[in-house]
């Protein structure tokens, strides 16, 4: 195993970002509250997207929140130390966001009425991007080509671990009342209805020009513009800019331009052992 992780429960964690303390007391004691809004996801399927797209549904598209406020600091991530201490300051209704894997999560959680929103994406993209931002932040091993990082996410030897084990973990969630499934695909062909879909579960209604302004400002391209919102200033002693960033493209599909028709047609078979057994309908991919 890496010594360049933090393994808890053999799950590999960001080394330096949170604790063992932590992750006990959040799991064990931390109280989720019925107001609360999660956002859940696997790393590099898209999450920060959804976390802009709350944020504009709860200002209801007024922007000045997220050209204001980081990101981390609208929806800290509740299993990094500093983004533990401050959701526990916030004042209902909380918003915030987590990668763990079901097991690992707040028992509080399901007992309680709070909202959470699980964000799939193609496994395919999520190595590549994942590829890409990992070689440049320093808490994690960093991988030095994509062959490499392939095999160590088909090992879960990457953070957060499994992505078939987190996806399997969450998705015995499906069909609850208070958890909603959507897909970066899904994000991706219809923005539109997606937010309304977003703003009806989480029982905010939006006017015509409101959700004409979400749609404006959760766009690649004024995201990427946006210091509040692009990781441009997570600290260098976090993440090494000059060798990746957070939104590199923000597209559906470039697995193709990195596969090779051998590793295409490995995952592919390793894909369908692992997955066979829920519904493909859940994938878009």
């Amino acid at each position: 195993m890496a010594t360049d992780y933090l393994w808890f429960e053999g799950i590999p964690l960001l080394n330096n970002r949170t604790s063992t303390e932590i992750l006990k007391s959040l799991r064990d004691e931390f109280v989720v509250r019925d107001r609360d809004v999660i956002t859940l996801a696997y790393p590099k399927s898209g999450i920060n997207w959804m976390i802009e797209i709350i944020s504009l549904i709860h200002s209801k598209g007024d922007p000045h929140w997220v050209q204001s406020v980081l990101n981390c600091n609208r929806s800290p991530w509740i299993e990094i130390t500093e983004g533990h201490k401050s959701v526990k300051n916030q004042k209902d209704p909380r918003i915030y966001s987590s990668h763990l894997p079901i097991q690992l999560f707040p028992k509080s959680f399901f007992n309680s009425k709070a909202k959470a929103i699980y964000l799939l994406r193609n496994p395919r993209d999520v190595i590549t991007s994942g590829y890409y931002f990992f070689r440049a932040l320093k808490c994690v091993k960093n991988p030095e080509f994509f062959e490499q990082y392939y095999e160590w996410f088909l090992q879960g030897d990457v953070p957060y671990g499994s992505w078939f084990d987190h996806i399997h973990g969450w998705m015995s969630m499906r069909g609850k009342e208070n958890f909603l499934v959507i897909s970066y695909e899904e994000l991706h062909q219809d923005i539109r209805a997606s937010i309304e879909r977003i703003s009806q579960f989480l029982g905010k209604k939006l006017s015509s020009d409101e959700l004409n302004s979400v749609l404006k400002n959760v766009s690649f391209e004024v995201m990427k513009d946006n210091k509040m919102s692009n990781f441009s200033l997570v600290p260098d002693e976090i993440m090494d800019h000059s060798k990746g960033k957070l939104l590199r493209k923000g597209i559906t599909g470039d697995w193709k331009n990195h596969f090779t028709v051998a590793q295409s047609e490995a995952f592919d078979k390793i894909y369908q052992e692992k997955m066979g057994v829920l519904p493909q309908g859940l994938f878009p991919w």
